[in-house]
């Protein structure tokens, strides 16, 4: 399934948090969205999972406008996982992950079992599942909410910040398991080697509007990354898988022009 952001524009209190923006996710894509802290990503992707209506532009599935969608027959086929979730109850880990069946209540609870059970065993947390929520450490809540979201076996994935609080060999596992699993995919990443390796293609955003799109190695350079990020980078080749990754300085400080002689 497709996901298109056609020219999404999004305001709050009178100011426009991102403008005109344009992203095609094709089908079984994993598209990587990154910038500096205060960019727009977070914003752009509340839109694609329905938190935040546009105030201008379109989100579509296939074509079809996301909004305009009844919300049990959008959650049957695109899951997110959000920055920050609040949770007041201390629901066990099963419970939680058992969420991500509700718009399939047409299944019999046997099978939903059967798939949350693989879910957990899939993101590691199934040894947690009588474990209360609460309780977690970031990384293990961050595993399970990720279980949630493939227990409700969707065909777009909105995941923002997906390997906050991940350790590192968690990171490349998750990102490598939500890849194989096979989803549409839209992810906003602040590591941008781990974007690099696990992307198709990375939109670069930099106050609210699109300044680079394309495959990773052509967007990761370093005048670019200079320029929004005020980082020094020098790319070099993973050793084994080729891919673009990068080693950073910060840039020195513009020099102030020596005064003139009166």
């Amino acid at each position: 399934m497709r996901l298109e952001l056609d020219h999404v524009t999004v305001e709050a209190a009178g100011t426009r948090l991102v403008e005109d923006i344009h992203v095609n996710v094709g089908k079984g894509q994993f598209v990587g969205l990154v910038g500096p802290n205060g960019s727009g990503k977070s914003t752009l992707l509340r839109c694609a999972y329905r938190a935040l209506r546009p105030a201008a532009g379109t989100v579509r599935l296939d074509g079809d406008d996301l909004h305009t969608m009844k919300p049990r027959a959008a959650a049957r086929v695109l899951a997110a996982l959000p920055q920050e979730t609040n949770a007041e109850f201390d629901f066990t880990v099963a419970e939680v992950v058992a969420m991500g069946r509700l718009p399939h209540r047409e299944r019999t609870a046997a099978g939903d079992r059967e798939i949350c059970d693989r879910a957990m065993a899939r993101t590691g947390v199934d040894h947690l599942a009588e474990r209360g929520f609460l309780a977690l450490s970031g990384g293990e809540k961050q595993r399970v909410l990720l279980a949630r979201a493939l227990a409700q076996e969707p065909q777009v994935l909105v995941l923002d910040e997906p390997t906050n609080h991940l350790d590192i060999a968690h990171q490349l596992d998750v990102l490598s398991l939500v890849r194989d699993s096979g989803p549409t995919v839209l992810a906003a990443l602040h590591d941008l080697n781990l974007a690099a390796a696990h992307c198709d293609v990375l939109y670069v955003i930099a106050a609210g509007r699109i300044v680079a799109s394309g495959p990773p190695h052509d967007v990761l350079e370093p005048e670019l990354l200079a320029e929004v990020f005020g980082v020094r980078a020098h790319p070099v080749r993973h050793p084994e898988t080729g891919a673009v990754q990068l080693l950073f300085d910060l840039l020195p400080p513009a020099r102030k022009p020596l005064p003139t002689a009166p």
